[in-house]
Order: C-alpha cells, then sequence, then structure tokens
C-alpha cells in the first residue's frame, strides 16, 4: 500500500504478510516524463543488458567508491544463506517502489560480473507516488545463473493501482518473510529506516535496506538513457549506479572468496574494502 501525505512528505509502505515497511522522503511534483523519454515495459533488449551489464572495467575502477549514500551494512553473528552450495542473495522489492527501480540497476551490473541474467523486464516507478515513473528493470519472472552465486528476486507488487495498495505479483517464502522480518529491523539497520525496501540479505553477511543513492537522479529519463550514462565517470548517474556496484561488488567477491579473480582482484572491487559495516 503507499499513501501520500498531504504536504511535504511521501510514505512508501509495503505490506507483506503482516509486515510493514515504511520509508518517508520528500515529494517532488508527480509529472509524467515527456513522451520521448518514458520509461519502457516489456522484455529488455539484448542491446540494452549489453550495455548495463558491460560497463569497462576502466570506467568501474576510475569511478571507485563514487557517489553511494549507504553501502551495504555488515552483519555480524548470522547463519550463512546458501543455495546449492553457493552463497545466496536474496532481494524482496517491489515494482511501484522508486527506491527499488533505483537500486536494481547496480544489482544488475554487480550481479552480472559473476553469473548472467536471463528474461529481465522493464518497468518504472507508480505514476502516483513519489518520483514517478523511475526507470528500471523487474527481478519478477527473471532467472539468474552463475557458477559462484545464486540469486532470488521477490518482487511483491506491480506498479498498477489495485484497491487501497497495488496488484500482488510475487510471495516471498515464510524462509524469505523471516529474514525480511529479522534483518530489516534493528540492531541491524536504524529505527528510522527499519523496514525500508529494497531488501536485499547478501550471503548471511550483509544487507541492503532502503537505496543507495536518491532516485530522483534518474527522474525524466528511460532506461536506454540511464544505460547511456554508465560508462561515463563524470555522469552523477555513474557515480552512483556504478559506485553502488562496486560497494555490492565489494561485499560479492567477500562472499566468493576473492572468485572470480579477474574481478575480485580490480580496483573497482576492492574499492570498498573497510568501508561495509
Amino acid at each position: 500500500m503507499v499513501t501520500m501525505a498531504s504536504a511535504a512528505v511521501a510514505v512508501v509502505v509495503l505490506a507483506v504478510t503482516g509486515l510493514v515497511a515504511a520509508r518517508a522522503t520528500r515529494t517532488t511534483a508527480a509529472a509524467t516524463p515527456p513522451s520521448s523519454a518514458v520509461a519502457g515495459s516489456g522484455a529488455a533488449s539484448a542491446s540494452l543488458l549489453a550495455q548495463v551489464t558491460g560497463v569497462s572495467a576502466t570506467t568501474l575502477d576510475r569511478i571507485g567508491t563514487g557517489q553511494v549514500d549507504q553501502p551495504p551494512i555488515a552483519i555480524k553473528n548470522a547463519p550463512a544463506l546458501s543455495t546449492d552450495g553457493k552463497p545466496e542473495v536474496l532481494y524482496i522489492g517491489a515494482e511501484y517502489c522508486p527506491y527499488c527501480a533505483a537500486e536494481r540497476w547496480p544489482m544488475v551490473l554487480a550481479l552480472s560480473r559473476f553469473g548472467t541474467f536471463h528474461n529481465l523486464q522493464l518497468t518504472h516507478s507508480a505514476s502516483g507516488d513519489v518520483d514517478p515513473n523511475t526507470p528500471t528493470f523487474s527481478f519478477h519472472g527473471s532467472t539468474y545463473t552463475s557458477a559462484y552465486l545464486s540469486f532470488t528476486g521477490v518482487e511483491t507488487n506491480t506498479n498498477q493501482p489495485q484497491g487501497s495498495g497495488y496488484a500482488p505479483l510475487d510471495t516471498p517464502t515464510a524462509a524469505e518473510q523471516q529474514l525480511l522480518s529479522t534483518y530489516d529491523a534493528a540492531p541491524y539497520v536504524s529505527a528510522s529506516s527499519a523496514g525500508s525496501i529494497p531488501f536485499a540479505d547478501l550471503g548471511g553477511r550483509f544487507l541492503v535496506s532502503g537505496a543507495s543513492y536518491s532516485p530522483q537522479l534518474l527522474a525524466g529519463k528511460s532506461q536506454q538513457q540511464v544505460a547511456d550514462t554508465l560508462n561515463d565517470p563524470a555522469s552523477p548517474i555513474a557515480q552512483a549506479v556504478d559506485g553502488t556496484a562496486n560497494a555490492l561488488t565489494t561485499a560479492l567477491c567477500q562472499l566468493t572468496g576473492g572468485k572470480p579473480a579477474s574481478v575480485c582482484t580490480s580496483t573497482a572491487a576492492t574499492a570498498f574494502e573497510g568501508k561495509l559495516g
């Protein structure tokens, strides 16, 4: 469910099996981007994905820590999260959520350094919410193959209004719901950000709660326009998206024991060593 405050504050609320998650932010005008820049929907093209997942190592190295508001947080004394003998990355979000929209870009980029996504779809955050129509991908219906990691993407709702909220989509398992309830709360995150989405558990060793950068950076752009900036180290979008991808890569390399070495020994992959947590 999404509720909009009457003045300066909007609250994004996710209701999943009785759990309520919220994050507050200042509103922006809910204007639809120009038609030439409306975020697309449907299957992501191979050429678009190649741009997003093929950001050059040189660019990632130059960006280093970039402009990241909140890198992954280290979890201490938690059981490992794994599937089929590989560390698992669990993502829980929703298609209507602009913070989730922002975070999927660096997640796709970082995870693609360790494996391959299939059947990623284009979508955008809700048109009537704060940071409307933020361009992004959806993990609903996608698969991921990797020799090093497993990935589970849960999109609980679409971006289409239904009743007082948004149409349901994916349902977390009981185990996934328990991870969300346990680690997206104090003492693992601050009380002010508890319950934020997106949520990601990286192998039981790191977590993401909320967006790592502002979705306002993507305002009024299509997926193609965002992708066009990612190989430009001077771009504010690249500084945020690629920088966040580097932070995620630092965490993921710790999960994989530094494999593949071609990724994990790079300047980009070590940029956030000692800075997570």
